[in-house]
């Protein structure tokens, strides 16, 4: 009685997971009858791999699904049987393990995903309970209609003061550089499963100041202690932490290449659903929260960041104070709301 019993509550998951799934091909990523769905998973994400297989089936597409696991990890290229696959499919969902190790080989996948127009739900380190409950399960319209308008109100800026409780305090060059976001994913661009953020690429040379990461970090989880980071002409220029070691994991992480350590974002979650758990992929779409990243940011408007690495670092209640091109100033958001 007691199988039977759990293989229900498993049933009744898997279920919460596959709702999961349909909420975001249908409204993230618009999955059409008749398309053609690429799963990239591996043996971690097997069982959420299957509810997006499933969901995208509910919804009348066709799936193919191409496992890591036949590989040795960490990856470090793309195999040449799944770059071959790439052009023949409208949509393509990624859910594998996250490694630190492994981020220059997602940077790079990602690239070559999207260069047939492919839209790409880019989830490493997607968990069972995202699927079930919280970030996946939102009203993803009401997330599209506030992140909208959000990047209606950064139109023009040129430049923002952002400071937070901890101690960030750091201004950064926008330079009129468009905001986006991934609550709608068009053809040609990728966005992180669970969705709900908006974000833009500031100025590469245009950020002084200090970053106070009380959050977490992507790859790495929650931070041991406040991790302070200093920001010179967008470069990072130090890292310091309580803990010794973890500031010199970070630092390391972020001299793989040259550009690995020069500003590559600015983003604001927006989505309610969203915890802080310490996986990234969760936590850049909390509310109240904003973030900054160094690396890459070829993929967003203006950006001339070609690191092979991504990495993205949290502050809670960040203040925002924009200065338009015209000399006017605005609070955009205070103690980590949003004036609108």
């Amino acid at each position: 009685m007691k199988g039977a019993k759990q293989s229900g509550g498993m049933d009744a998951q898997f279920d919460q997971m596959v709702e999961g799934a349909k909420n975001a091909l249908s409204t993230v990523l618009s999955l059409k009858k008749g398309e053609e769905l690429l799963i990239v998973l591996d043996d971690s994400k097997q069982d959420i791999g299957m509810a997006f297989e499933k969901g995208a089936r509910h919804l009348g597409a066709n799936t193919m699904v191409y496992s890591l696991s036949k590989h040795v990890r960490p990856i470090m290229d793309i195999p040449p049987e799944l770059s071959g696959m790439f052009k023949d499919y409208s949509v393509i969902i990624n859910t594998f393990q996250s490694d630190s190790r492994e981020t220059p080989f997602r940077v790079k996948l990602l690239y070559e995903e999207i260069q047939f127009k492919a839209r790409v739900g880019h989830a490493p380190g997607i968990t069972t309970s995202m699927m079930r409950e919280g970030p996946m399960k939102v009203d993803y319209s009401k997330i599209i209609k506030e992140a909208d308008h959000l990047m209606e109100v950064f139109l023009n800026v040129e430049r923002v003061h952002i400071t937070s409780p901890s101690g960030t305090d750091f201004t950064m060059e926008l330079g009129r550089r468009l905001w986006q976001t991934d609550v709608k994913i068009k053809a040609g661009d990728f966005g992180n499963l669970p969705a709900g953020e908006v974000w833009c690429a500031p100025v590469e040379d245009g950020t002084d100041g200090v970053v106070v990461v009380d959050g977490s970090i992507g790859d790495l989880g929650g931070v041991p202690s406040p991790l302070t980071l200093k920001v010179k002409a967008g470069k990072l220029i130090s890292v310091d932490c309580k803990d010794k070691a973890f500031a010199k994991q970070v630092w390391e992480l972020s001299s793989i290449d040259e550009k690995a350590s020069t500003i590559g974002e600015l983003g604001i979650g927006l989505n309610p659903g969203a915890r802080i758990s310490g996986i990234m992929l969760e936590d850049e779409k909390a509310g109240e929260t904003s973030h900054i990243a160094f690396g890459n940011n070829l993929d967003m408007d203006g950006g001339r960041n070609d690191s092979k690495t991504h990495r993205d670092f949290l502050f809670y209640k960040p203040t925002i104070v924009a200065t338009y091109s015209d000399g006017s100033t605005r609070t955009i958001m205070k103690n980590g709301k949003i004036i609108i």
